[in-house]
């Protein structure tokens, strides 16, 4: 299906996806703005350290679930108006949670900035259409490289607004920020149609959401709840259960929600199992740096930097991954996403492997964290790009969703296993108070470069881009969107 432009287009090309890359930007920045505020949630919401938990839970469940749906709106109705929505809903939800002092309306809006994430996904889908065919590459490279910068810039910039004002500067500034970005979307984003008409599988939605949310409720709570702890093992079961029936209701339903026959193709399967495993990379050095950082110097081993001080050694990570867009775009070009794809999760292996060397000061852990963001710059953009390059046009939104979706189950693997680790290798600091010991930070960053390579070996199964065949007709049934191909290399 062919998606065309239904109004004069005003704005340039660069200008839409300067516009797309903000917005993703701002929805990715949503992850990590309450993470300098986590310990002092309980006394500014009047509750205990366990509920207030829920803030960063209940972003990550509620990005998880939206991501695949959002994709699958856009396919049905049009990719702009998905994108306003979201923009708008990232801008009520940092409205009340900027006027929350309490913890039930908190969590509606961090719930409802989660909800907002799908924004990215889309994005990234209608970046291919708009951009002109010689910049597509690095177009995508770009937006999908906000993913890992919002994240990144993210722990600075809120722990300096906390330090220097009030913790609801933060939610002000997102409020801001999303009435920003919903104006520009409105105004600069053009209406493309490419919508394709389908009924919506409430049922497929309902399903997703409960087996997703109780799966990783599990999983991420594993570390606070006890792993044998019936709560958790029942969470986890009961979730993978009805994430087996939800499947099974897909595979039988005319319009599914996930088309899983099209997931279960060679090159999206091995796509989606590559971004679980770089998911979790990235992930984890987001975990473990920053403790490590702000570690006590009398352990021996921690840096003693402040929670700011902690960020900003961090944050050239995030601009690492935007400084390696255009090379990732060169390599997808040369030599295509899957090779590029296993490029980016080496280079994030050989950042774990850098860090484990180089433990000794902040700005050597700096350097591991820049050659560990580079990899994920180069394997993010290229995931969409395979994902996009084997799946009908009218799958475009869902099939980057489903991927999208796959990287944040990598993220939520990687929080349980880093904190079972750091939580089962511990050394007493003073009477009563323990912290992870040096081997524990050592084993994280093994299972991180392990986890990477994994990713980069699995990259390489996938099959060969194939390039449209001229003298080929089209193929019937499921694959009518896909032209017959013959191999061409990377």
């Amino acid at each position: 299906m062919s998606a065309t432009i239904s109004a004069r287009r005003v704005f340039s090309p660069s200008a839409v996806i300067a516009v797309l890359c903000l917005g993703s930007l701002s929805g990715a920045l949503m992850q990590s703005l309450v993470i300098p505020i986590q310990s002092e949630l309980p006394q500014l919401l009047n509750t205990d350290a366990s509920s207030s938990s829920w803030a960063i839970t209940a972003t990550l469940l509620a990005a998880a679930v939206t991501m695949p749906v959002s994709g699958r709106l856009a396919d049905m109705y049009g990719k702009k108006r998905v994108l306003v929505a979201s923009a708008a809903v990232l801008a009520v939800g940092s409205l009340v949670a900027a006027m929350s002092s309490t913890l039930a309306p908190f969590l509606v809006g961090r719930a409802l900035q989660g909800v907002a994430m799908g924004y990215i996904p889309v994005a990234i889908s209608l970046v291919r259409e708009i951009a002109p065919k010689d910049r597509a590459n690095s177009a995508v490279a770009m937006v999908s490289a906000t993913l890992g910068v919002g994240g990144a810039l993210g722990l600075p910039l809120s722990a300096w607004i906390a330090d220097r004002y009030s913790w609801h500067g933060l939610f002000w500034l997102s409020t801001v920020l999303a009435l920003v970005v919903l104006a520009l979307t409105v105004v600069v984003v053009p209406h493309v149609s490419d919508g394709h008409p389908a009924h919506l599988d409430v049922v497929g939605i309902v399903g997703l959401a409960v087996g997703l949310s109780a799966a990783l409720i599990g999983v991420s709570k594993g570390s606070t709840w006890g792993w044998g702890d019936p709560e958790t093992v029942g969470s986890i079961l009961g979730g993978v259960l009805v994430l087996l029936a939800w499947g099974a209701y897909e595979l039988r339903h005319g319009d599914p929600l996930v088309d899983l026959r099209i997931s279960a193709r060679r090159p999206v399967l091995f796509t989606n199992l590559a971004a679980v495993l770089i998911g979790f990379g990235m992930m984890a050095q987001s975990i473990v740096m920053p403790q490590l950082l702000q570690l006590p110097e009398a352990t021996g081993f921690g840096l003693g930097q402040t929670i700011l001080q902690a960020g900003l050694w961090m944050a050239p990570a995030g601009f690492m991954m935007m400084l390696f867009a255009p090379v990732s775009s060169g390599l997808l070009t040369a030599i295509g996403a899957r090779v590029t794809l296993s490029i980016g999760a080496v280079v994030v292996s050989l950042g774990y492997v850098a860090s484990l060397l180089l433990m000794g000061s902040p700005w050597q852990l700096m350097i591991g964290a820049m050659i560990g963001a580079a990899g994920v710059g180069i394997g993010y953009a290229a995931m969409p790009t395979l994902i996009l390059d084997n799946v009908p046009a009218h799958e475009a939104g869902s099939g980057v969703g489903v991927n999208a979706l796959m990287r944040s189950v990598g993220t939520t693997i990687a929080g349980a296993v880093m904190a079972a680790i750091l939580t089962s290798r511990t050394i007493e600091l003073a009477p009563g108070a323990t912290v992870p010991s040096e081997g524990a930070f050592q084993l994280c960053f093994v299972v991180g470069a392990g986890a990477a390579l994994a990713g980069a070996l699995v990259a390489l199964l996938v099959p060969r881009l194939r390039r449209p065949d001229p003298a080929a007709q089209q193929p019937a049934g499921d694959d009518a969107d896909v032209a017959q191909t013959v191999p061409v290399g990377g």
